[in-house]
């Protein structure tokens, strides 16, 4: 398939915008600065308004969204949300022009974004996986590392986009391979969050000040961007979400699954699934992630 853009550079592409919530509305607004023409869809309109009173276009459907943009990005909640949104008549793939650029930023399914490539191909777009890290501040901070999966030439025109929206970008392969990426980050903070909120509350418990405490260990060697970021949150009460714990429970239960598929054991990221289950099912479904302090606190 060959590219009617000419280079990689996307000045002034116009750039539809699909889920504009935690996350996506701060990714939506560096585009915007960057001179980037943005139309906007979310299921709840409110949640775009601040980015249409900044001069986004709000567009009543993805399929209008996709039939108004040069580069489609979607940054939805569920798997579910994203075979919704990209596929059947009123959906992303069967109403984009050709040429293209469809770049799905949820975490979702390895399967499910090879589904999107083929489908894509077929229609003349290109179509890259690229889940990201870095919550709300790295959102906010155009700092998020960003995992893309795709062609080689798909991932040629969206770099300069990502660009705009992380300072780690990396190809890491083809259709997939983002979303296996972003499946071993989220084993790596399942297991570490449960380290994170243990050592706070031993230091609490031992009559430290964690605060202090936090000084002395994040620059060593059990220094962590959860270490860092999230344990002063849990340490200040701020259980406020920057990454929602159902979308994490989505997450690992999506890496059980490929790792089981995988014949792979991954006792670490079974028990965090087991605890922060037992935190939805108390209700913190909608707190971010270092709630899991609230649950160990209480075992």
């Amino acid at each position: 398939m060959r590219s009617k853009w000419k280079g990689t550079m996307l000045v002034k592409k116009r750039v539809g915008f699909i889920g504009t919530g935690v996350m996506g509305k701060s990714m939506a607004k560096h585009l915007m600065k960057a001179g980037h023409p943005l139309t906007v869809y979310t299921r709840t309109k409110e949640k775009a308004e601040e980015l249409v009173s900044a001069g986004a276009q709000w567009a009543s459907s993805p399929k209008e969204a996709a039939a108004a943009s040069d580069v489609v990005i979607t940054m939805v909640g569920m798997p579910y949300d994203v075979e919704e949104v990209y596929f059947g008549s009123e959906g992303i793939i069967e109403n984009a022009k050709p040429g293209t650029l469809l770049a799905d930023m949820t975490t979702s399914s390895p399967a499910l974004a090879q589904r999107i490539a083929e489908a894509a191909e077929a229609r003349g777009l290109f179509a890259v996986d690229a889940p990201v890290s870095g919550g709300d501040i790295g959102a906010k901070e155009a700092g998020l590392s960003i995992m893309a999966g795709g062609s080689a030439e798909a991932f040629a025109l969206a770099q300069p986009i990502f660009e705009l929206m992380g300072t780690n970008v990396v190809h890491q392969g083809g259709p997939g391979s983002g979303q296996h990426t972003k499946m071993c980050n989220q084993i790596a903070i399942a297991s570490g969050m449960i380290g994170v909120c243990e050592a706070v509350l031993y230091a609490e418990k031992a009559g430290l000040d964690p605060e202090s405490v936090l000084k002395s260990i994040e620059s060593g060697a059990a220094g962590s961007w959860s270490l860092s970021n999230l344990a002063p949150r849990m340490i200040r009460g701020d259980f406020a979400p920057g990454f929602y714990i159902k979308h994490f429970i989505k997450d690992m239960n999506i890496a059980l699954q490929s790792a089981e598929e995988m014949g792979m054991l991954t006792p670490g990221l079974k028990l965090a699934r087991e605890l922060y289950g037992k935190l939805a099912e108390n209700g913190e479904e909608n707190s971010g992630t270092q709630a899991l302090y609230k649950q160990l606190k209480n075992i």
